[in-house]
């Protein structure tokens, strides 16, 4: 074990410590079945997935808790995960639903995500595991580039992605990445003791650089994390037509039921497998307030992602007439009754500052804001407690886990021999243990 005196790399360390505490709810002899399974999927696999269908053994005994659900093969699944918009929220479904079912993700060869803010290239993906063909979820950060990305995937695979209302999203950007955007941070400099936020948008010309990679997300945040050029209307049509043809659904945070029950329809899902937390909340003095000519300036230096938010809304709708209102609308209740079950029988307290939270379940925080997480209900069986641990798990924990199944190894270190590597580890930076020797010694 290492003493305090030593340290290591968190990212060569917690996968680690990440698979022993799980371990402990759930036996380490179903987390090897998992990788097993993994490695033996029929040929055949993905030539029909609507053919989604679960064995009658294990459905009843998913009948007989409803806790625990039995995950059957999925189509293969891209989930361009943008920022600040809820996308943490459908990883974690996406999380569980992979591991359940055995998926081989297509993982960031560094860290965790694939070399933002560039944009998306083969070469920013893990290599195959041994004994996998093909990759079947990839739902990591990523800046889109959708002719480097097809390659990666089977043809059938489903592509989704998530947008927010711009006035909210921005304000959340601004909220969580004042110490790493040199737009913002400049701007609260200058602000001194008025609202930093405030301060940009009177003049967020004066302190944007468009030529700054870090400036990425300070403006038009979504349309970036899509690939967009936001200095560049011209390509605006062809740039649209070509997300509408390959994202099959994009889900609208506003209507985040509804968006669930439209992506269960694509991947085959029953709504209990898509009963979720809500992940990265702020803590209520980190939310700023905004006034009707806040909100405008917000819309207005966002102008590309206001109508991006709006086409895609008006095709959400017209995808949920598809899928009929009234079936939607009954849908969405069950899959609320579902939800609030679990998250009763999973929870026992929600908005959780991070000093009260174990380190498993302490999510990562930065500079300028205070992220909440949860504590688990007790006296769960061992299996409902692997489940509970995995529903309320941290993005960053979660992926470290997986990692180490699927290949037996921690993540990679993010090298730090570039200005542009050196950006994205303080966008992504590593977790801090409040008692490492607590850590060394998880079971007492």
């Amino acid at each position: 074990m290492f003493s305090k005196r030593h340290t290591m790399p968190l990212c060569l360390f917690w996968p680690w410590v990440t698979a022993l505490l799980l371990c402990c709810f759930l036996d380490c002899t179903q987390l090897q079945e998992l990788a097993v399974n993994a490695k033996q999927r029929p040929a055949n696999l993905y030539q029909d997935h609507k053919e989604r269908r679960v064995t009658p053994s294990l459905a009843a005994q998913a009948k007989k808790d409803s806790i625990h659900f039995t995950w059957s093969y999925i189509p293969p699944v891209v989930f361009l995960k943008t920022h600040k918009t809820g996308g943490s929220t459908v990883q974690n479904v996406l999380f569980r639903m992979g591991e359940k079912d055995g998926a081989t993700f297509a993982f960031p060869y560094y860290t965790y995500q694939f070399s933002y803010p560039d944009k998306f290239r083969a070469d920013f993906v893990d290599e195959l595991p041994e004994g996998s063909s093909n990759f079947d979820i990839l739902c990591s950060h990523m800046r889109l580039d959708i002719e480097e990305l097809r390659p990666m995937m089977l043809p059938n695979t489903i592509y989704v992605t998530i947008l927010r209302d711009p006035v909210r999203t921005f304000e959340s950007v601004f909220s969580c990445y004042t110490s790493t955007v040199p737009a913002f941070t400049l701007a609260k400099k200058a602000a001194e003791h008025r609202s930093a936020l405030s301060m940009f948008l009177e003049s967020p010309e004066s302190f944007w650089d468009p030529k700054e990679p870090r400036n990425g997300l300070a403006k038009n945040p979504m349309s970036f994390d899509l690939g967009l050029d936001g200095q560049k209307w011209d390509s605006w049509p062809t740039d649209l037509t070509q997300l509408e043809e390959t994202f099959q659904l994009v889900m609208i945070a506003e209507h985040f039921d509804e968006s669930l029950v439209l992506l269960g329809a694509l991947l085959k899902l029953e709504l209990e497998e898509l009963a979720y937390v809500h992940f990265n909340t702020r803590s209520a003095q980190d939310l700023t307030p905004l006034d009707d000519i806040t909100k405008a300036r917000i819309r207005a230096w966002n102008r590309m992602d206001v109508l991006l938010y709006d086409f895609f809304l008006h095709l959400f709708w017209e995808k949920a007439a598809r899928y009929g209102m009234e079936r939607l609308k009954k849908d969405v209740a069950r899959l609320r009754a579902s939800t609030d079950r679990i998250r009763q029988k999973c929870v026992s307290r929600k908005e959780v500052p991070p000093g009260e939270l174990e380190d498993l379940l302490r999510p990562v925080q930065t500079d300028s804001a205070t992220i909440l997480g949860y504590h688990v209900q007790g006296n769960l069986t061992k299996q409902a407690q692997g489940f509970c641990m995995r529903f309320v798990l941290p993005e960053r924990h979660y992926h470290a886990h997986l990692y180490f199944q699927q290949y037996g190894r921690a993540m990679r270190p993010v090298p730090t021999t570039s200005f542009s590597i050196s950006f994205k580890s303080h966008m992504f930076p590593r977790i801090q243990f409040s008692n490492p020797s607590k850590v060394q010694h998880p079971i007492t």
